[in-house]
């Protein structure tokens, strides 16, 4: 398992139609570091957005595309995203205000 900071474990966020609708119900989307736990992403969002806390935090697993060019083959990288689901009484994330 990886040394990672909690300011290492947030990517960027997602913004797709999907993820903007979920925000009406505290939901964000964060593509995150492929070996962060759940328990990690949790402490990065508290720690990273004053005043939010989290609920419950569900994660995506994306292995990577196998690709060609000519007669080599690659893959692309693996990703993982996070949907954070907020309690009630925590404060919105504000990175997500003017989208």
């Amino acid at each position: 398992m990886a040394d990672l900071k909690y300011y290492d474990v947030i990517l960027k966020p997602v913004v797709t139609e999907k993820s903007m609708n979920a925000m009406a119900s505290k939901k964000y989307t964060f593509s995150v570091h492929p070996d962060a736990t759940k328990q990690q992403i949790k402490e990065a969002v508290e720690k990273m957005f004053n005043g939010t806390k989290v609920a419950s935090v569900n994660t995506m697993n994306a292995d990577g595309k196998t690709k060609r060019r000519g007669m080599t083959f690659g893959k692309t990288a693996k990703t993982k995203k996070a949907i954070v689901q907020l309690t009630a009484d925590s404060a919105e994330i504000e990175i997500f205000a003017g989208l």
